[in-house]
């Protein structure tokens, strides 16, 4: 029954996949072109191996295909999934202003004949009806080509250029007058992997280094692929420095990548993991818990563990990768939760998307007497790209009502 399921899930998608690109084909390729020339046949085979290299990337990633061939699949695979996803929004769009542009041809046309008809000059002719589709077409199917590739272009630009520093002050009624201002830096979501790699895990670490934080917070999805693979890419992890150290708790992403080997890693790193695990630090309590994806190895969170038997009258930041792991903070009074996993939507309009999933998809928010900050995270997955979701660490100030 499950293998039913799944199949005729991929049918659908394969379905919706092939519709949407036969749609781009036939807006973007067949409608401009007269017959099959060069043109109509490059479009053609770029919108043909676009969905194979695709497919072909995230079937490498998820089947741990061997990670050279990760890499060669992955840039042109993932960017053509963001590509496509704007080319099909943008030939959308087009569909209004199609109409528009042809009526304006058309009473352009005849405001020509009757001038004509007076002055008795010659003038220029106006477009026959096919010239003006074809014009139309080729007008129309140029200006969302190329939004489509300048959305992507900029997007892709923004994420590898690395992620900025947003500040958020949080107000903590149990936070004593001795650690107001305490500054963590939060990191979600860096995803290395086939194409983010050491180099960008390098502006991350130098990024969060020059804000000179107390404290540092990666709050899952590190990862996408095995230690074997990435080892060397996380290596500048190595690196992070805080007064009062690194913390790490597991997300989604850990779990289809090796959880156990990459915990084992993080704390040769020098990252202490917080594994449905809890630490006292001046002022307040630190806590972390596993993620949900965890519950299949049988290493879901364990809110009871982490925090059962705390000090109630302490203030208390529990890491959590997933914004849904806010409704058990509340229950366990916990004064704040930091988390990732949304990507702010990542593509827009995938924040559509995202809030329909997550009770916040990103920023500050106050859920009971408990406050949940969601970054949007550093990386990416799939396309190194986002669009209206800029990546970030944030630099979340503790402050005392005491003071």
């Amino acid at each position: 029954m499950a293998i039913a399921v799944i199949a005729l899930v991929a049918l659908v998608a394969a379905a919706v996949l092939g519709g949407a690109h036969w749609y781009v084909w036939r807006r973007l390729v067949r409608d401009t072109t007269r017959a099959w020339g060069p043109a109509r046949v490059t479009g053609t085979v770029l919108l043909i191996t676009g969905p194979v290299l695709m497919i072909a990337a995230l079937a490498a990633e998820r089947g741990g295909a061997p990670f050279w061939l990760q890499r060669v699949l992955g840039w042109p695979g993932f960017l053509w999934m963001a590509l496509a996803i704007y080319l099909l929004l943008a030939v959308l769009a087009g569909e209004v202003l199609r109409p528009l542009l042809r009526r304006f041809l058309e009473r352009r046309g005849r405001a020509g004949t009757v001038v004509e008809a007076v002055d008795e000059e010659p003038s220029p002719q106006p477009l026959a009806a096919p010239s003006r589709r074809l014009f139309v077409s080729r007008v129309v199917g140029g200006a969302a080509a190329a939004a489509a590739v300048g959305t992507v272009g900029y997007g892709t630009y923004g994420v590898l250029r690395g992620p900025g520093v947003k500040r958020v002050t949080v107000p903590l009624a149990k936070l004593p007058r001795s650690v107001h201002g305490f500054r963590i830096a939060v990191v979600s979501d860096i995803h290395l992997g086939p194409v983010l790699g050491r180099g960008f895990a390098q502006k991350v670490v130098d990024t969060i280094n020059s804000t000179q934080p107390d404290l540092i917070a990666v709050v899952g999805d590190l990862v996408d692929g095995s230690v074997k693979n990435l080892g060397p890419a996380a290596a500048p992890l190595a690196q992070l420095t805080a007064r009062h150290g690194s913390f790490f708790v597991t997300g989604n992403h850990e779990y289809f990548s090796g959880a156990e080997q990459w915990l084992e890693e993080v704390r040769r790193l020098g990252i202490h993991t917080l594994e449905n695990a809890r630490t006292e630090l001046p002022g307040f309590d630190l806590a972390g818990v596993n993620d949900i994806q965890g519950e299949s190895e049988r290493q879901g969170p364990d809110f009871g563990k982490a925090l059962g038997d705390r000090d109630a009258t302490r203030a208390c930041v529990l890491l959590a990768h997933q914004p849904v792991q806010i409704h058990e903070a509340v229950k366990h009074d916990v004064d704040l939760q930091l988390s990732g996993h949304t990507h702010g939507g990542q593509l827009w309009p995938g924040n559509f998307i995202a809030a329909a999933a997550n009770p916040t998809v990103a920023g500050l928010e106050r859920y009971g007497d408990t406050e949940l900050y969601v970054s949007r995270g550093a990386g990416a997955w799939g396309p190194p790209t986002r669009v209206g979701a800029p990546s970030d660490i944030t630099i979340v100030e503790l402050a005392s009502k005491q003071a």
